[in-house]
């Protein structure tokens, strides 16, 4: 069950799964070597190197097959590459290399996986040629023996290889890697290579890649959330039905019991059943907390941001009602009526927070979609006005570029509401042939710009500059504050 949890990207799952399997371990061997490698796979691929370097150390001491022992040793050089600690894993590699069993002809999988990580580590550690024959050996080698999944990790090696010599050689081998994966249906693999593709060439004909690669991504990220539930309930109808068979031979075993034995049964079922319940309890709300925490992880970056505005805003709100709660006797209805309120209040400000970080509309509602977020900052007090928004073409834009315009005039408008105490703000859009330009000016107490908070604006100045924008900023004590904005079409 943890192996199909990984496949399927789930690797916190996998290594709560994999762990209910110890306890039918009765002694170290290729049992124990097994769940040692797949707390290994999980901790590399959520980027716990030092974790995963335990495990793997763990899982070749455990097993018994000289073979088998060969992969996680493999493994603690792959992290060692992530790592950038190419001379360990070239050591380590060279090492493993050598060993004679490799030279058995049923063995060339595992060795052309070796040569190939080799090869890759020379070639990062600045020995190109030497990591070049290597990787090109290895290569040759899996394409011999039909190897058709390892050659994939082949060609991104060698894409990478030529990326700074020969651009036109280096897509080439990212094409045969995307081409391999696609067939495969190795989506990883496929946006790995997807990645060369956009490295390599920043031109209008490698949009699409670009295009491809936020769909897959997008695509994928909501397979694997569906399969987290899935798979979750899948534990959860089990255990439940467990739970009900369990209740009926209590039962059965109470009417063959004599009326003492059964009073006393009964007794023990209640227990035993309170205790269940909690315990379901817990595991319902453990396993919607979990979904919710992977999907921050693989959505936009801006997971820090919430937190950080959570603790903010609401953490110590929070914890006075729970103190407020403790302290009071909620049969009175004045107290009950002032939880209540101050419950509902801390709802409305979670709701607004959701609302400020919903995925962005980038299709034919984009226009709209953006009316209504700026909008939220529109109070009695405050004045939001925006000129000409309707009248740019954003169908011709691409996807990336509406997003980034959004969560920028998002971190404008955050900016305004938390630190500018303005009642009026006025944002004109403006475009030609070529550009988009985005005028933003409210009168609110500004600052001197050497002290402007840094945080949010190096968001904003990030985000510009990787769709080759350019965002610049005016502010002085007493005379508001402006930010000019630049983006090609």
């Amino acid at each position: 069950m943890a192996a199909i949890q990984q496949v399927n990207g789930d690797y916190y799952g996998s290594k709560e799964t994999v762990t209910e399997a110890l306890p039918y371990v009765k002694k170290n061997g290729d049992y124990l070597g097994a769940i040692n490698t797949r707390l290994g796979i999980a901790d590399k691929e959520l980027s716990l190197y030092t974790d995963a370097i335990l495990y793997y150390k763990e899982a070749a001491n455990q097993l018994t097959n000289p073979t088998e022992k060969l992969s996680p040793l493999n493994n603690i050089a792959a992290v060692y590459i992530q790592q950038k600690k190419y001379d360990k894993a070239i050591i380590l590699l060279e090492s493993v290399l050598s060993r004679k069993l490799l030279e058995d002809k049923s063995k060339a999988p595992t060795k052309a996986r070796i040569q190939d990580n080799l090869g890759y580590a020379y070639f990062k550690n600045g020995m190109d040629e030497k990591g070049f024959e290597l990787m090109k050996e290895a290569l040759h080698r899996r394409n011999e023996i039909k190897d058709t999944y390892g050659s994939i990790e082949s060609y991104l090696h060698l894409a990478d290889y030529y990326a700074k010599k020969d651009i036109q050689k280096s897509d080439e081998n990212a094409f045969s890697a995307y081409n391999i994966a696609t067939k495969l249906n190795s989506v990883d693999e496929r946006l790995e290579a997807l990645q060369i593709l956009i490295s390599n060439n920043y031109s209008a004909h490698h949009n699409k890649y670009v295009q491809k690669y936020f769909t897959l991504n997008d695509s994928i990220i909501k397979i694997r959330n569906n399969f987290k539930n899935k798979f979750a309930k899948i534990k959860y109808d089990a255990k439940k039905e467990k739970d009900e068979n369990a209740k009926l031979r209590l039962e059965k075993t109470e009417n063959l019991l004599s009326l003492q034995r059964a009073k006393y049964l009964r007794i023990v079922f209640v227990i035993v059943l309170v205790f269940l319940t909690i315990l379901i309890t817990i595991l319902i709300r453990y396993y919607k907390n979990k979904n919710k925490a992977i999907e921050f992880k693989t959505s936009y970056n801006t997971e820090t941001r919430i937190a950080k505005k959570i603790h903010d805003e609401l953490a110590n709100d929070v914890y006075q009602v729970i103190a407020f709660a403790e302290s009071q006797s909620l049969s009175k209805e004045n107290i009950k009526e002032n939880l209540l309120q101050k419950l509902d209040d801390i709802y409305g400000r979670v709701r607004g927070i959701s609302k400020e970080n919903n995925r962005i509309d980038t299709g034919i509602d984009f226009t709209n979609s953006m009316k209504e977020m700026l909008s939220v900052y529109n109070t009695n007090e405050r004045n939001i006005i925006i000129t000409n928004l309707e009248n740019i073409d954003w169908e011709s834009i691409d996807d990336a570029k509406k997003i980034t315009v959004s969560r920028i005039l998002q971190e404008l408008m955050v900016n305004m509401k938390k630190h500018s105490m303005a009642n009026l703000v006025l944002i004109k859009f403006e475009s030609d042939q070529k550009s988009i330009f985005i005028n933003y000016t409210d009168n609110g107490i500004g600052c001197e710009k050497t002290k402007m908070i840094k945080n949010g604006l190096q968001n904003m100045e990030s985000r510009i500059q990787a769709v080759k924008g350019i965002i610049d900023f005016e502010t002085e004590p007493d005379k508001g504050f402006k930010a000019k904005i630049f983006m090609p079409k």
